[in-house]
């Protein structure tokens, strides 16, 4: 398969399975839900919509590796794996909150270069494709419902957005230069960074299935990514469970906007690691 072809398959692939599961997804409504060890929900909802991904992804490309935040926790070191996230948000799904997503994220020797989210209530689609120094070539770019996106341009000010995580919020006692958004979905809370409509946002737990396709998609539209623990995010490591370990993160619409916002957050990584 030619380079062209492959990632015409891949966007092809994800358009279509995710639309499908979203749609699905779209009908349960209110959830009943449980509570995992970490404290977060899960719904039926989640197990189904991971196992359809799972098997989806396994069935068109039965060569690659498959991480799901419910069932698949440890790399396999396949070249190429796939980390998906069934719904993100199930906090804001299962109380009726139409604001969740369906995230997958294509990983080459452990590194995200692909990535698309799915909103099926917002009817909204991103993805991008951003290579970093993995050597590869193909498609470039961050998209919208296939409009190109790209970061903003503008300084801070009061009528612009940061948005926060629920585990952030020690943060609001620092003045902070724009207004403040809570939006309960780790993967839109950036990817609105990236479509230009906030500036900075932050998650102070996201674990590998909440960054895995954004990575790729908020770098593409040009926002700067900053992990706040010492540790690099990517490469993953072969034979590592990641169910537990968080990432705490920064990702600014400008790499000069880092020194202005990076001073507000720089303790939540410190809690992250015990520092």
């Amino acid at each position: 398969m030619t380079t062209e072809n492959f990632w015409s398959t891949v966007l092809t692939f994800a358009e279509t399975l995710c639309d499908r599961v979203g749609t699905q997804l779209l009908h349960y409504g209110q959830a009943q839900t449980t509570e995992k060890a970490d404290g977060s929900l899960v719904t039926q909802a989640d197990r189904w919509a991971d196992e359809e991904l799972r098997t989806a992804i396994q069935q068109t490309f039965p060569d690659h590796g498959v991480l799901s935040e419910e069932v698949a926790h440890i790399f396999s070191g396949t070249e190429w794996c796939w980390i998906i996230d069934p719904i993100d948000g199930t906090t804001n799904f299962a109380r009726g909150l139409p604001l969740w997503g369906i995230s997958l994220g294509l990983l080459y020797q452990g590194t995200p270069l692909f990535g698309y989210v799915h909103l099926p209530p917002l009817r909204q689609s991103f993805y991008g494709y951003w290579y970093g120094q993995l050597g590869l070539t193909g498609p470039t770019g961050a998209f919208l419902n296939h409009h190109p996106i790209h970061t903003s341009p503008d300084d801070p000010s009061p009528n612009h957005f940061f948005n926060l995580c629920a585990r952030s919020t020690s943060i609001l006692q620092q003045p902070i230069p724009c207004k403040i958004r809570m939006l309960g979905v780790a993967t839109y809370n950036l990817l609105t960074v990236a479509a230009g409509w906030a500036l900075a946002g932050v998650e102070a737990t996201p674990k590998i299935w909440d960054i895995a396709a954004v990575w790729a998609i908020v770098q593409a539209a040009g926002a700067t990514w900053t992990a706040l623990d010492s540790a690099p995010i990517f490469p993953l490591a072969a034979g590592t469970d990641y169910s537990r370990r968080s990432y705490p993160t920064l990702v600014t619409s400008r790499a000069d906007l880092v020194p202005i916002f990076l001073p507000l957050v720089q303790k939540l990584g410190k809690a992250n690691t015990g520092g």
